[in-house]
């Protein structure tokens, strides 16, 4: 049997969709399967064990280069991969016209999808043969193990993270903190893609020198591509010079989180990284809900202010998005229950 899962980004929604992998490939381990993704969240698939295949499309660059004859030239190779072992059935975990396309496009006989109420674009229903009812107002995760259990996979163990083999990785994230001091370090990641979720750097610079005052923790800053400034500008704010910038690859990424102990940061792609990794985490949370997208572990705490425009907002822009203006005093008081719970840093 070859099973084809789609879920193309982002690096949040992957993370999120890899215990459905883990399930189906515990309950069909003779199975071929294969994940179609974007390219900017491959590098957590690419390698992983539950995994046969890796698709990779980059279809920003050829929405970008759509008239060319190199686009697609590459469609057509991509196409021609998907197709090359006949597909029995098809899960789509995004919900969009695209990844409908795709599961179509392979050529699954059987394609899944979600209840039409929980499709980002319902249109995409028109492209399933099956779909399965969920609850919105859950944990995304669980409802990736539903359409796992549409196909007869066991989702009764706890959610697993198969990553890929790191060990490459792990010398480069030790020798980059070896190179800065930071062996016991929180990771404070201030960017979120959507300006809506952003914390102000002052206030995460503010809560770097606590973390020294408090813990004699370093903060080791991390951010996504084109968000350095915010990194800059906690640097340039801290009082205490316990700050420290360090970039990383998404793979070394997760090295890096499985030694730290904490993670402090909004609803992006590193906080669900780190949740995979077992890492304490105090999220901050604007126009998004943690109910279905925060950390899921229960020790996890979330902030955000309980004002009525955040329900179900999802606004990517906004003319106040008063919602991340969280009191300092309010996220440290998470991360001190958060460290009473797991005990996992002792106080100065």
């Amino acid at each position: 049997m070859h099973i084809l899962l789609v879920k193309l980004s982002s690096i949040g929604d992957v993370v999120h969709a890899l215990p459905a992998a883990a399930a189906v490939r515990r309950s069909f381990p003779q199975a071929r399967l294969t994940w179609v993704v974007e390219q900017l969240a491959a590098p957590v698939l690419v390698g992983s064990p539950v995994l046969d295949e890796v698709i990779v499309l980059d279809t920003r660059k050829w929405r970008r280069r759509l008239g060319t004859v190199a686009t697609w030239k590459t469609a057509f190779a991509q196409w021609r991969a998907l197709r090359q072992v006949p597909v029995d059935v098809a899960l789509d975990f995004q919900g969009l016209l695209k990844s409908a396309g795709v599961a179509w496009l392979a050529g699954a006989r059987d394609r899944i999808g979600f209840g039409t109420t929980a499709l980002r674009e319902p249109a995409c229903r028109w492209g399933y043969t099956r779909q399965v009812e969920v609850d919105d107002t859950v944990h995304v995760i669980s409802n990736n193990l539903k359409l796992a259990a549409a196909i007869g996979a066991d989702i009764s163990t706890p959610p697993e993270f198969p990553f890929p083999d790191l060990t490459v990785e792990e010398a480069a994230i030790r020798a980059k903190l070896e190179a800065v001091g930071s062996l016991r370090f929180a990771i404070v990641n201030p960017g979120g893609g959507w300006v809506t979720k952003l914390w102000p750097p002052a206030d995460y610079a503010r809560l770097a020198d606590w973390l020294w005052e408090q813990y004699g923790l370093k903060s080791v800053v991390t951010c996504g591509p084109g968000e350095a400034a915010l990194a800059e500008a906690i640097l340039a704010q801290t009082r205490s010079g316990s700050a420290v910038f360090l970039p990383t690859t998404l793979r070394e990424f997760v090295v890096l989180a499985r030694q730290a102990q904490l993670f402090v940061g909004g609803d992006t792609g590193p906080l669900h990284l780190a949740a995979a990794c077992r890492t304490p985490i105090v999220g901050l949370y604007g126009p998004t809900m943690p109910e279905r997208n925060g950390p899921f572990a229960p020790a996890d705490e979330t902030v955000g202010r309980e004002i009525p425009c955040r329900v179900n907002c999802h606004r990517r822009t906004c003319s106040h998005h008063i919602c991340m203006e969280i009191p300092l005093t309010q996220v440290t008081a998470a991360i001190e229950r958060r460290f009473f719970k797991s005990q996992a840093v002792v106080a100065m």
